[in-house]
């Protein structure tokens, strides 16, 4: 149950608190989010008509901070209530070890249909994934209903102002009169698990991956499967380094600004590349992708 608190709403204060950037704030993450939602819907069309498709997929955590942020750019009182704050922060951490651990799963994937091709339909078979992507959302609900549970526990009583565009949990604690050292060593250790751990389990993968690929005696086949790699390689190494950064680091390190830009890299710049990156340089998925504007061509002529 939540303690009693004379806050009931939190102020936002937003990428820039200059009223002449409002406008193009709003214009340019407006178009990066209807290009995110466009393409991640696309992407999800297209896996539905094609039943060659079944590869792990990735979750949209730009839907949990952008649209309160484009609200907030054109409102002139920039406020979110207090439960809205604390559902923002439970969807965002849940979506947030989600990520991580799909990101390892493609890897793995990956790993299996590079090095191990001949045993691929043997160990990615579809219960398996499922199973993969079944846990994944189990252990994502767990760990935000355990950070969520303790935020609830929290007390506010001084600031309302947040000096962010959405409720992040860093920000969010700075603001309580609470002892907030039980929240930071659990969001720590979170971190250390599931961000580090998912990372280590990626790197590997690609280790091996890149260590077959230089095996290959075609200079072509070498170039497009490096092409394919190095696209991949630094949207993970992006997310994973700015995540990580953003949970791991000390509190006494905290520096608000900073720390704004670099959550816009894996909350919202890297969202919105990942159908370029996982889906539209995949071959079957361009295909399948190929067949369906065809479709959507013949439908429309009739």
């Amino acid at each position: 149950m939540m303690n009693q608190s004379s806050v009931t709403e939190f102020i936002l204060v937003g990428l820039s608190s200059f009223p002449e950037h409002q406008m193009f704030l709003f214009v340019v993450f407006t178009f990066i989010y209807m290009a995110a939602l466009a393409g991640n819907l696309l992407i999800v069309l297209t896996i539905t008509t094609s039943s060659r498709l079944h590869t792990p997929m990735y979750l949209l955590s730009i839907s949990v901070s952008v649209p309160k942020m484009l609200h907030n750019l054109l409102e002139h009182r920039k406020t979110i209530a207090l439960l809205g704050c604390i559902a923002q922060i439970c969807l965002f951490t849940w979506t947030l070890v989600s990520e991580v651990l799909v990101l390892a799963a493609m890897a793995f994937d990956r790993y299996i249909a590079i090095c191990h091709p001949l045993h691929y339909t043997i160990i990615m078979r579809k219960e398996v994934c499922v199973g993969l992507i079944a846990g994944i959302w189990i252990i994502g609900v767990a760990n935000s209903a355990v950070h969520t549970g303790l935020v609830l526990q929290l007390s506010f009583f001084n600031s309302n102002i947040i000096n962010h565009f959405f409720c992040e949990l860093p920000p969010f604690l700075k603001l309580s009169c609470s002892d907030t050292s039980l929240n930071e060593t659990l969001a720590f250790l979170a971190d250390a698990v599931f961000g580090i751990g998912s990372c280590v389990i990626t790197l590997m993968s690609y280790f091996f991956i890149l260590r077959t690929i230089l095996k290959i005696r075609s200079m072509e086949g070498k170039k497009k499967a490096f092409s394919t790699c190095s696209s991949h390689l630094i949207v993970v190494i992006l997310y994973y380094s700015t995540a990580i950064y953003t949970y791991i680091h000390p509190s006494s390190a905290y520096s608000p600004d900073r720390d704004k830009t670099i959550t816009v890299l894996y909350s919202v710049i890297t969202p919105a590349l990942n159908p370029i990156i996982y889906s539209l340089r995949n071959n079957e998925v361009k295909e399948a992708l190929r067949k369906l504007i065809s479709r959507l061509g013949l439908f429309q002529r009739q």
